[in-house]
């Protein structure tokens, strides 16, 4: 299915709702980020999650998925390295590669910021109406479908 970029039947009034809605999700997601953020910055934790969701990648692909230069990516997994959450080893196919991967520290980490996410998220749909969350898990399902390929399709704009 394409993506129509900026249709004329899509009121600005829904964009500016959506946006508005996104902020306080955004909180409430950056609290529960907070009890992590004393052992890793937000982008230290993006980069443990990227890793994770991989299960192991080099530095050039954490880099390209950071949106960062390789050298910036490098100083990132240094700290985190440090810190005891990522390993960082040659590989065994390619001498000049890096590879990465989550230590168990790292993996408890994005447990412990998984969980409490969805507590935070948890407390807030308990607040709501029955038919509210529903029509809430059925917009948000359209909205990660096309979000997803968008994404896919590489159709994101600056």
């Amino acid at each position: 299915m394409p993506i129509v970029r900026h249709p004329a039947n899509l009121p600005a009034d829904l964009v500016i709702a959506v946006a508005v809605a996104a902020r306080p999700l955004v909180m409430v997601w950056g609290r529960a980020d907070a009890i992590a953020q004393a052992q890793a910055s937000p982008p230290q934790l993006r980069a443990l999650v990227v890793v994770g969701h991989h299960g192991s990648l080099n530095l050039n692909q954490l880099a390209d998925e950071l949106g960062v230069i390789p050298s910036s990516a490098s100083r990132l997994c240094d700290r985190l390295v440090a810190a005891g959450l990522l390993d960082r080893k040659v590989s065994e196919q390619n001498r000049r590669e890096v590879v990465l991967t989550l230590r168990a520290e790292g993996q408890r980490l994005l447990k412990t910021v998984e969980h409490d996410r969805r507590d935070a998220l948890a407390d807030v749909l308990h607040g709501m109406r029955p038919g509210a969350r529903k029509a809430l898990l059925s917009g948000l399902e359209a909205f990660a479908e096309v979000a997803g390929q968008m994404a896919e399709q590489d159709q994101w704009t600056a």
